[in-house]
């Protein structure tokens, strides 16, 4: 009896090791399987911020699952010394190509020009700088109020949309956002990203009119066509319109109803009255009576 008892417990102790030692090795398989499919990734260490230049000491590798590996990644903190954010990146976030400028940029604000674009400079006032709350990325547009009369003895400045959807690039000597955009930033000066056309109007702009910064929503892109306006048009008044929600869309916005042109014809002609025609000159007749026949004879 003593020798069964001892047969089971060692029969129950050998299935419960086998499973052990296969439960291990499977475990160990996995592992294994899993090491493999890690790639080896640079992300940051610390905060980077945008147009500065990289060091090996805010790179650090990581073990990343190669079907999450992001396009354009790096392997080693020494392919990224040198180069240049054109974003900012954040800890622990990874570094990619797309993130970078080209090899050989210099840090600061030419790092984030696009290709085919230029920086420009213009100055502002408060009233101007929309009371400095035009921080980089911020998307404006630029008017100017100048006379085109000019020398002609009479004055009539007109206010006209010169350029749109104008991208901020720096505001004073910051190239960066502020922890708190909700703060005002008093600047004189305002570096937008133009085009070399755009520079060539910008400049004349503001050499000849006074400027004014409009600022957009991000997500509100679109072209505006308008005519401008002159002291004639500026007097002939405004109708109201329903304030739309904060960071609505124009296509979200109630549409108002047109009203109908009021057109003045030209009063329309009566046509003349027709004379009336001329009354046929009676002649002499005589009637006769032939049995029981009555008729009329006429005579010329």
């Amino acid at each position: 009896m003593r020798n069964k008892r001892f047969f089971i417990v060692l029969v129950g102790a050998l299935i419960f090791g086998v499973l052990a030692a296969v439960s291990v090795s499977k475990y160990l398989s996995s592992a294994q399987a899993y090491t493999k499919n890690l790639n080896k990734i640079a992300v940051a260490k610390v905060a980077i911020p945008l147009g500065s230049k990289i060091i090996a000491e805010q790179i650090m590798v990581v073990q990343f699952p190669k079907e999450s590996t992001p396009d354009g990644a790096f392997d080693s903190p020494e392919k990224l010394a040198g180069r240049v954010a054109v974003v900012n990146i954040a800890a622990r976030e990874p570094i990619t190509e797309a993130r970078l400028a080209p090899e050989g940029t210099a840090a600061g604000l030419s790092a984030v020009i696009p290709e085919g674009y230029r920086a420009m400079t213009v100055k502002v006032d408060d009233a101007a700088g929309i009371s400095g709350f035009i921080m980089p990325g911020t998307l404006v547009d630029v008017v100017v109020v100048i006379d085109p009369r000019e020398g002609a003895g009479r004055q009539n400045p007109i206010s006209k949309i010169v350029l749109q959807n104008i991208k901020v690039l720096a505001n004073g000597q910051n190239i960066d956002k502020p922890k708190d955009e909700r703060e005002a930033n008093s600047v004189k000066a305002v570096t937008l990203q133009v085009t070399p056309e755009q520079a060539e109007k910008l400049a004349l702009a503001s050499s000849e009119g006074k400027l004014q910064l409009v600022m957009r929503n991000q997500i509100d892109q679109g072209d505006e066509q308008t005519t401008g306006v002159d002291k004639q048009g500026l007097l002939t008044g405004e109708n109201a319109k329903p304030a739309p929600e904060p960071g609505s869309l124009k296509s979200e916005q109630p549409k108002q109803e047109a009203k109908p042109a009021v057109r003045r014809s030209a009063p329309v002609a009566k046509p003349a009255a027709a004379a009336p025609a001329p009354q046929p000159t009676p002649r002499a007749s005589v009637e006769m009576i032939e049995g029981a026949k009555k008729r009329s004879v006429e005579f010329p």
